[in-house]
Parts: structure tokens; C-alpha cells; sequence
């Protein structure tokens, strides 16, 4: 299969609780076997509610993009601009806050097609770089942003529940 078969959406209010659904269950996918059920159900019980999916959905600074392939929701990102930034609020920038693919499409170029999708929009505005967090203990996805030009600048604290974690900043310069 090659990119060209997947369509990015733009998510809109309408699809709160479509996106709802999606991000939780890509999280649990990808998180909750390497976290308590504890943990995993503290953090989604504040990150994961329609009032904050609404919040972020009626952020002017923020954007959420499906990838569709053959009319299935198969991924997302959600990027931000300004003060919807979660660290550096820098207007020269744009963060990638979140990028999921379920894990049946993994290997499809979706994650890249979303990736690329958020370089261009970053490019056609005229931004510095694009940066990220990602867990410390993901290698996976640090070897894919790492492929896609990203390096490590820093750190912050994330919170999982009660388990004091760290995300490794990382960004790559346009």
C-alpha cells in the first residue's frame, strides 16, 4: 500500500465523540500494558471526558486530523499553535501533541503520511520546527521520530495517574 490511498480530515466539533473513542482506545493500545490499570484509568479520567475533547476541539490553536483509508478513522494527530502549546508556546513553532495509528494499520505509512502532513502545514507558515514529547521508554516511536529528523532538546515530567514519568522533547528544525 502506499500513502497516496490515505486521506487526512480535518476533525470538527461534530466529531467529539468519535475522536473521544479513537484517542482512548489508541492510548490503552499502546500504553496500558506497560502501566497499571490504576494509573491508566486515573489519567484517562480527566484527559479522556467530552467536556476536555471539546475544550481541545474549540482551541483556535489547536487541530485535530483523522487518517481515513477506504472511509475507516485508521489514525490521528493533534497539533498546536501558540498558547494551545503544552511547553514552549513559541509562535515559531508547531507541536505534534498527539499521533496514534491503530495497531492493525502499523506498517501502512499512516504515522508518516500525518508526520509529513504536519511538516507541511508547519512549512507553509513559515515555522522554526516541529517538536514533541515522547515517553522515554517508547522506543519505538523515539526510533520513528528519530527517522523522521527529530532530536532530543530536552525533558519534562508526565503524569500517569500517580507515576511521575518522563517525556523526552524532541523537534526537528524546518
Amino acid at each position: 500500500m502506499t500513502d497516496h490511498n490515505i486521506i487526512i480530515q480535518k476533525a470538527t466539533i461534530a466529531d467529539a465523540d468519535t475522536l473521544l473513542t479513537f484517542g482512548r482506545k489508541t492510548f490503552f493500545d499502546f500504553f496500558a500494558h506497560l502501566n497499571t490499570p490504576e494509573d491508566m484509568e486515573a489519567y484517562a479520567s480527566n484527559a479522556f471526558t467530552p467536556q476536555r475533547i471539546r475544550a481541545e476541539l474549540n482551541n483556535p490553536g489547536s487541530h485535530f486530523y483523522f487518517a481515513m483509508l477506504n472511509g475507516h478513522i485508521t489514525g490521528y494527530i493533534k497539533i498546536n499553535r501558540g498558547t494551545a502549546q503544552t511547553d514552549l508556546q513559541d509562535s515559531d513553532t508547531l507541536e505534534v501533541e498527539r499521533i496514534y495509528v491503530l495497531a492493525e494499520y502499523h506498517g501502512k505509512k499512516i504515522g508518516h503520511k500525518l508526520l509529513d502532513f504536519a511538516f507541511k502545514i508547519a512549512q507553509e507558515k513559515g515555522l522554526q520546527y516541529v517538536w514533541l514529547g515522547v515517553w522515554e521508554h517508547n522506543q519505538k516511536a523515539l526510533s520513528f521520530y528519530e527517522k523522521h529528523g527529530f532530536k532530543v532538546f530536552g525533558s519534562h515530567p508526565f503524569m500517569l495517574g500517580s507515576d511521575k514519568q518522563t517525556d523526552l522533547l524532541m523537534k526537528k528544525e524546518l
